[in-house]
């Protein structure tokens, strides 16, 4: 890596310095594979000297939406490459706005089978698939946060998430809190992450959608709609109808007031 003016100039020994990195914090294979094709897309992008300069990322974007990759992917790409340049200390050089996904991309889960899926994951004993679905339902948590997710921050009740534009606070409901902190408890795991392999590492993307999608069929819910995804729009669309009824409420109230008003000082009622 070398700074050249107000850019950043890249080499193959930085992305593998990355990916050494990353592995080293306990990632997946598939994580691990997932990052080095969105960095070997990057890389390639780069002009001739490997620069990397601002305005260049939303620049990439644009390219990679015009060459027919899909949002998601191109969402992926760019989460990727504005983490390795944190991670290198040019936070200045930050990822644009990502990309909306398709609506078809995301079916809406409901409450009724949300609370299904949790009756089904407490009748078979799998306590953490059950966890991992309140998780994503009650907090919105990007699935990639999972394993920020430690006997720490829930203690804490507040789990630090990074993003493209930097870090922000996911508060735990209390409720889900007591539960994370007995499951920690009777796990024996008084430090680090909660959601672990037998071998002790973070839980994969894949390990922890096959948790909540195998308990699809005996809860009577579309496979579809069994993964991490589903469950944080479910929190998402909560949030947005709950936010709804109270400035519906804060309408009523100030209507109101001002009829209580009016009767007392009106024109008319002068």
């Amino acid at each position: 890596m070398d700074h050249a003016g107000a850019g950043l100039r890249l080499t193959r020994a930085d992305l593998e310095h990355y990916l050494s990195a990353l592995s080293e914090k306990g990632r997946t294979a598939s994580t691990l594979q997932t990052y080095r094709r969105s960095l070997e897309l990057f890389y390639r992008h780069l002009p001739p000297g490997r620069s990397v300069s601002p305005g260049m990322l939303p620049a990439w974007q644009a390219q990679l939406l015009s060459a027919g990759y899909r949002p998601n992917t191109i969402n992926t790409c760019l989460s990727v490459a504005a983490n390795f340049l944190e991670f290198l200390g040019c936070r200045d050089l930050a990822v644009p706005d990502q990309l909306p996904l398709p609506a078809l991309d995301q079916p809406s889960l409901t409450r009724q089978e949300y609370l299904r899926l949790l009756q089904t994951a407490r009748a078979l004993g799998k306590e953490r698939a059950y966890l991992l679905i309140k998780l994503f339902a009650l907090t919105g948590l990007p699935v990639q946060a999972v394993e920020d997710v430690t006997a720490e921050t829930a203690a804490a009740g507040r789990i630090p998430v990074t993003t493209g534009s930097g870090k922000r606070m996911v508060r735990i409901p209390p409720c889900l809190g007591e539960e994370l902190r007995h499951y920690a408890a009777r796990q024996g795991i008084r430090s680090g992450p909660l959601f672990i392999t037998r071998e002790g590492k973070p839980l994969g993307r894949t390990n922890i959608s096959d948790a909540i999608r195998h308990l699809c069929g005996d809860a009577r819910v579309p496979e579809a709609k069994g993964n991490p995804r589903c469950l944080r729009k479910l929190y998402l669309e909560t949030q947005a109808a709950i936010e709804d009824r109270l400035a519906l409420l804060a309408e009523q109230a100030y209507d109101h007031m001002l009829e209580q008003e009016q009767l007392a000082i009106g024109w008319e009622g002068a």
